[in-house]
C-alpha cells in the first residue's frame, strides 16, 4: 500500500463574474499542454450570456474566454465536462443538445458529434468525458446508464454498463477517469458509489455506499486517480472531497480551506467600500442548531466547499476542487 499522504491547501483561483475574468457556476476544468487550466462556466438558465470556457493558469494569470449559448456549431446549452486529448483537441460534454463538441486551444470550433436516443452513438444527458491512452474518447450517458466510447472523430466503437445497482449498473454515471494503466472509475452518481472497470469495460470492483460517514456518499459526481492509485472523489451532496486507498478504503476527507483569490484580492484593493462591507460580515459562521446538512453548513462558512462538483490532478500531482456555488477553484498539494 502506498505511504499515507496529506493534502495542503495551496490557493484559490477565481471570482464570479458573468463575462471577462472570473466565473460563473464553474463545473468542470481541464488542462493544456501548456498547463493553461480551462475553465466551463455552466452559469443558469436566467443568465445564459455568462456561459463560456475561461482560460487561466495556476498563477491566476486570464487569457481570455470563448463559446456561447446555444445549439449551432461551437455552441453549448448544459456543458458538463472538458477534456483535452495528446494533440490538444477539447472535448466538451453538453448534455441539452446531447452531443460532443471539439474546440482547438484558441476555442476554435473543430466538429460535434451525437444526437437524442438510446441507440449506439446517441446521448441521452452527456455527463462526465475521458480520453484513454489510446486516444480513444469515454463518455458517461446518464440517463442511458451506460459509458460510450468513440474514436476522437466520432465514430462509435463501443459501450458498456446498463441502468440499474448491481455490478456494471448504473443509475445516472456522471464522472469518467482512468488511472494510469487505463483502468476506468465512474462516479455513479444516484447510486452513490464508484465503479472501477478494466479497459476494455469489464467490472472489476465498487467502492462506497450511501451516506455521511468516511467512506460513504451522496451522489458523488467526479472521480480522479493519481500515480500511486489514490482515488479523489467530488462527493457532491456532502459538501466534500474523499480519498481512498487503491483498494477503495477511506483514508481522509477535505471539507475546505479557501482563502481569497487573486483576482479578489485585487478587487478589493480597487473597491475599498466593498472591503470595509465584507470585513463587517460574518464569513465564518459557527454553525448553530438549524444547520441540520452539509450543504446549510457549507453556505454559512465561506472556505469550505460549497458544491464542489469537479475534481481533477495536475501533471504535478496537484488537485483542483471546482466549486460550483462559490465559483472558484480551491488547490492542492501533496506532502
Amino acid at each position: 500500500m502506498a505511504a499515507r499522504r496529506t493534502l495542503k491547501y495551496d490557493r484559490t483561483i477565481g471570482i464570479v463574474a458573468m463575462e471577462g475574468r472570473g466565473f460563473s457556476n464553474p463545473v468542470d476544468i481541464a488542462f493544456s499542454s501548456d498547463d493553461r487550466i480551462y475553465v466551463v462556466s455552466r452559469t443558469n438558465s436566467l443568465q445564459p450570456y455568462g456561459i463560456r470556457i475561461g482560460i487561466c493558469d495556476l498563477e491566476s494569470n486570464y487569457y481570455g474566454h470563448f463559446g456561447s449559448y446555444g445549439s449551432e456549431p461551437g455552441q453549448f446549452v448544459w456543458p458538463t465536462s472538458v477534456v483535452f486529448d495528446s494533440e490538444d483537441n477539447l472535448y466538451l460534454a453538453d448534455e441539452h443538445n446531447d452531443r460532443v463538441t471539439v474546440f482547438d486551444t484558441s476555442g476554435q470550433y473543430i466538429r460535434h458529434w451525437g444526437e437524442h436516443g438510446s441507440g449506439d452513438g446517441q446521448f441521452d444527458g452527456p455527463s462526465g468525458i475521458a480520453v484513454d491512452h489510446a486516444g480513444a474518447v469515454l463518455v458517461a450517458d446518464a440517463y442511458n446508464g451506460r459509458v460510450q466510447r468513440f474514436t476522437g472523430d466520432g465514430e462509435f466503437m463501443s459501450s458498456f454498463g446498463r441502468p440499474g445497482n448491481g455490478p456494471a449498473e448504473f443509475n445516472m454515471p456522471w464522472g469518467v477517469t482512468l488511472d494510469r494503466i487505463g483502468n476506468v472509475y465512474v462516479a455513479d452518481w444516484r447510486n452513490d458509489r464508484i465503479q472501477k472497470f478494466s479497459p476494455n469495460g469489464e467490472f472489476m470492483a465498487e467502492f462506497g455506499e450511501s451516506g455521511g460517514g468516511d467512506g460513504q456518499f451522496r451522489r458523488p459526481s467526479s472521480v480522479a486517480v493519481d500515480d500511486e492509485g489514490l482515488i479523489y472523489v467530488a462527493d457532491w451532496g456532502n459538501e466534500r472531497v474523499q480519498v481512498l486507498w487503491p483498494d477503495g478504503e477511506f483514508l481522509e476527507k477535505l471539507r475546505g480551506q479557501a482563502m481569497l483569490s487573486k483576482w479578489a484580492e485585487e478587487f478589493y484593493a480597487a473597491n475599498p467600500d466593498e472591503w470595509q462591507a465584507r470585513q463587517k460580515a460574518n464569513i465564518m459562521v459557527t454553525p448553530g442548531p438549524d444547520v441540520e446538512t452539509p450543504y446549510q453548513e457549507s453556505a454559512r462558512v465561506e472556505p469550505y466547499f460549497w458544491g464542489p462538483i469537479s475534481v481533477k490532478l495536475d501533471r504535478q500531482g496537484r488537485l483542483y476542487v471546482t466549486e460550483s456555488n462559490r465559483h472558484r477553484i480551491q488547490v492542492y498539494e501533496k506532502i
